[in-house]
């Protein structure tokens, strides 16, 4: 998946085109409003590719500084998901993903942590959080809860 949670209205034509470059096929977004940030636009679109095609697509869409995306790339057969985070602010963050999404720290990583850390438990919190990208999902959760603002659909009673 790809979720672009803001983007500047004037911006959004050279997302599709570097997002349709990046995947080998032009691609159209259904653009909306993103409550969050007035002003700004947000889409949603699932596309399918090899292996790397995640890493290509974020690549392509980092050189828009103004924009917040996400890309999930699935797990498969004897392949590591993906995820990549962008936020103006923060720059784009990477982590391995399993089977069912979940954020993969590589043992390494974490021995790192533990060793910078010492016995400082809020410094191995810190550590910890970073490897994760607590501090990219904490920027774009209010994205994503605006977004979800506009799925919901409701109903009425009539006569």
């Amino acid at each position: 998946m790809l979720f672009v949670h803001s983007s500047p209205r004037a911006v959004c034509p050279h997302i599709e085109w570097s997002a349709g470059r990046a995947l080998g096929e032009a691609v159209n977004f259904d653009w909306s409003e993103q409550p969050a940030l007035p002003g700004s636009h947000r889409a949603e679109y699932y596309w399918e590719g090899s292996s790397g095609t995640g890493a290509a697509l974020a690549s392509a869409l980092r050189g828009w500084e103004q924009l917040r995306f996400e890309v999930t790339q699935d797990a498969g057969p004897g392949l590591d998901g993906g995820r990549w985070l962008h936020t103006p602010e923060l720059g784009i963050f990477y982590a391995q993903t399993d089977s069912v999404g979940n954020v993969v720290v590589p043992e390494d990583r974490i021995r790192s942590a533990m060793e910078s850390a010492g016995a400082n438990a809020i410094e191995l919190h810190r550590q910890l959080r970073l490897a994760l990208g607590q501090s990219w999902d904490d920027e774009l959760e209010p994205f994503r809860q605006a977004s979800d603002l506009n799925a919901v659909v409701w109903l009425h009673q009539v006569g």
